[in-house]
């Protein structure tokens, strides 16, 4: 049986989303075949694990203190892969016999936003050599900036609607030139969202140069880029799934999210579904999408071609809009997304279970796959340095001449 880590909460306004899709997933993982790790990240950066956290109950009122939650940590080793007990170092913290947890077979992210969507804690299971089911550090960091990623569509020449960007210390400094800036590139309504989050957390629609004002005070408090977005009339959102890794990529169904206010806010993707469902699949929404055959192709066309641009793994989900014209713009990808998409691959077989276990096995390739690369060079440089140093007399002297 395998030990999987899934790694949930964290640093970030996203933490109790996060928490709602690791359970969901958890509850849905087949334990004949997988032991279920949790290891729950504080909002300050703690780590904790212990099967109590296998329950949503555990965090109404997380306890740090409770005899049944361990503290733990993950060296950033390849030789290691476990995670240990967190102990005062008078305890012996570097004792490996007193201060073992568990090995970790694979992990699973389910994190949403900062710290843990953006690349971080990939990177850190990349150095750790742990298989992990989501995108690497390129995909997830430049899926998680939403500048960065409307940079890299457009250069792919993929449809994307108009927008400018900019640092909140150039707001406080020169507001009224920012807000030109603005309204000399787009034409009102404009959409102001924070450069690195999701859940539409911080995302105003403003119809006039006060609301945009108004806006942009909301998003600086939530990262230091913002990011503003033609809006358009009437909008129709789409989305679309991908599953895969390198060459092996495929589309979902597509879906039509309902919305009342033209765009999805937090309370509407959380808040407002049915009282029996939790996040992203509680939202009302059709599927598949009415959309013509042609559009269908296109958007899961679209799909795979930016799933592969942007080096991701595992499963995406990828926002479209349609304005009142039936034209169509991509708009982010989520490389984390709520429920981690599952409803839109039930449709076509894959329940949540069979999309877990088709997670797992992307991540055992990937990490396959990258063993492939020779990470070992023969330069010869320190066997040059060495002798240049002791003809010099000054091996050991701190003076190794120039690269």
């Amino acid at each position: 049986m395998l030990n999987v880590a899934v790694f949930f909460g964290g640093k970030t306004v996203e933490h109790d989303v996060s928490i709602v899709t690791a359970q969901q997933l958890i509850q849905n993982m087949d334990k004949t075949k997988y032991n279920p790790v949790p290891v729950y990240i504080t909002r300050d950066g703690d780590w904790f694990t212990g099967e109590k956290l296998v329950s949503i109950e555990a965090f109404k009122s997380f306890d740090k203190g409770a005899k049944d939650v361990k503290r733990v940590y993950l060296p950033a080793n390849t030789r290691i892969k476990q995670l240990y007990l967190f102990k005062p170092e008078k305890q012996g913290v570097f004792k490996k016999e007193n201060n073992v947890y568990m090995t970790i077979d694979c992990a699973i992210i389910a994190m949403h936003g900062l710290n843990g969507e953006d690349g971080t804690l990939q990177g850190l299971l990349e150095l750790a050599d742990i298989p992990y089911a989501s995108s690497g550090v390129l995909g997830s960091s430049s899926g998680m900036d939403k500048i960065l990623m409307k940079a890299v569509f457009q250069g792919a020449g993929f449809p994307t609607l108009p927008y400018t960007f900019f640092d909140r210390g150039d707001f406080d400094k020169e507001p009224e030139k920012v807000l030109d800036k603005c309204e000399s590139i787009l034409t009102y309504p404009m959409f102001v969202k924070p450069s690195n989050l999701g859940s539409s957390i911080g995302i105003t629609k403003a119809h006039n140069r006060e609301e945009l004002n108004s806006a942009i005070l909301v998003a600086r408090e939530y990262d230091r880029r913002i990011l503003v977005e033609q809006g358009i009339d009437s909008p129709k959102e789409i989305n679309c799934s991908a599953l895969g890794f390198a060459s092996e990529v495929k589309a979902s169904v597509c879906e039509m999210p309902y919305n009342s206010d033209e765009f999805l806010t937090f309370s509407d993707k959380y808040l407002n579904g049915n009282k029996n469902q939790a996040g992203m699949e509680a939202l009302s929404r059709r599927i598949p999408a009415p959309i013509s055959k042609e559009l269908t192709k296109k958007i899961e066309n679209m799909t795979v071609q930016a799933f592969k641009l942007m080096d991701c793994k595992g499963v995406v989900r990828i926002d479209y809009m349609l304005d009142k014209d039936d034209n169509l713009y991509i708009n982010e990808i989520n490389t984390i997304p709520g429920s981690f998409a599952f409803y839109l691959w039930e449709p076509m077989g894959i329940n949540y279970t069979r999309l877990i276990d088709e997670l797992i096995d992307i991540a055992f390739k990937a990490n396959k796959d990258k063993k492939q690369n020779n990470f070992a060079f023969d330069s010869e440089i320190i066997a040059g340095f060495a002798r240049n140093s002791q003809k010099a007399g000054k091996f050991g002297g701190g003076k190794f001449g120039k690269i």
